[in-house]
């Protein structure tokens, strides 16, 4: 499943955007469940004008800078519809670097692993409270489900996925504490 033709599909369910403004949601609103890098977007971009889902109208921004402004077609909102009305099997647990390197951890001291643990800690906190950040300036609830709501709720579980990681992480500190140094 091409599951970036849908991401595609839903930003421009909501506005017509550029590549760059893509680039821009990808770091912002959909960077707390969903990544696409540069190589990723604009192949898909063409695949999806070519299969008649999106359109684009190139426009001149200066002498010479062409910017193509993409928009969803009626066949590609159906198509959009049809997967959002679709049930999703739990995927595959992802992959995490920190926890294979904690679950291994009896291989290195304990007192490396407790430090490599507070930096990871230091990154989640900072993490938390940028998402923290972001959950205090978005739209409050306004009673009507629209795009904000879901936005809210994808922010709201972002925050909740942060908490409890920076209380794992502390479990873990705590833990790590009381063990006597082996390695």
């Amino acid at each position: 499943m091409r599951t970036l033709k849908y991401a595609i599909l839903g930003m421009l369910s909501r506005r017509e955007l550029t590549g760059y403004d893509m680039m821009k949601e990808f770091d912002r609103g959909l960077a707390n469940f969903w990544y696409a890098s540069h190589s990723q977007l604009y192949p898909e971009l063409k695949r999806l004008a070519g299969e008649g889902l999106i359109q684009y109208e190139t426009s001149i921004k200066g002498e010479s800078l062409e910017k193509k402004i993409y928009r969803i077609t009626p066949e590609g909102m159906a198509d959009l519809r049809q997967w959002l009305e679709q049930d999703e099997p739990l995927p595959p647990t992802p992959k995490d670097v920190f926890r294979l390197r904690m679950y291994f951890g009896d291989n290195i001291s304990r007192d490396r692993l407790l430090e490599l643990t507070r930096a990871q800690l230091e990154r989640r906190r900072q993490k938390l409270a940028f998402l923290q950040s972001s959950l205090d300036q978005a739209e409050p609830y306004s009673g009507r489900f629209d795009s904000a709501t879901g936005d809210r709720l994808v922010l709201e579980g972002a925050v909740m996925r942060e908490t409890a990681m920076v209380q794992w992480l502390e479990h873990c500190i705590q833990t790590l504490e009381h063990c006597e140094n082996g390695k």
